[in-house]
């Protein structure tokens, strides 16, 4: 597959429910250079990205594992600030608690003021 081809098949993935889709080079049989698609999904979703990952790569075989999925409880929040309205993810449990602004917030400020990302957080939190 072409490095184009796999980009759309991620993409794909992504649509029908992927929850996470990463590659890895390998080498194969024979001494060839490879691909390894990871796919994560839910169990719901299991035939759905089989079929995908059928239509959109040019594999012969899946191997399936089953994994637990262990994840914090999210909430967006909005923030108002001097440089506006910012949403942050603020992800808890297990006894831990992180925030982190928005990505498309944190840009918008950096480009309005001219400035770095990490300064945009500065200004964010002295705010």
């Amino acid at each position: 597959m072409t490095a184009e081809a796999m980009g759309f098949a991620m993409e794909q993935l992504f649509q029908d429910g992927a929850l996470d889709v990463y590659t890895v080079p390998i080498g194969m049989k024979k001494s060839r250079p490879g691909i390894l698609l990871h796919v994560m999904c839910r169990e719901s979703d299991r035939d759905a990205i089989l079929r995908s990952i059928f239509r959109h790569t040019t594999t012969i075989g899946i191997r399936e594992n089953k994994l637990r999925r262990y994840v914090l409880d999210r909430r967006i929040e909005t923030l108002d600030t001097a440089c506006g309205p910012v949403r942050c993810k603020v992800s808890s449990g297990y006894g831990v608690e992180r925030i982190k602004y928005e990505y498309d917030d944190l840009s918008r400020i950096a480009k309005e003021k001219k400035i770095s990302i990490s300064e945009a957080v500065s200004l964010i939190k002295e705010g």
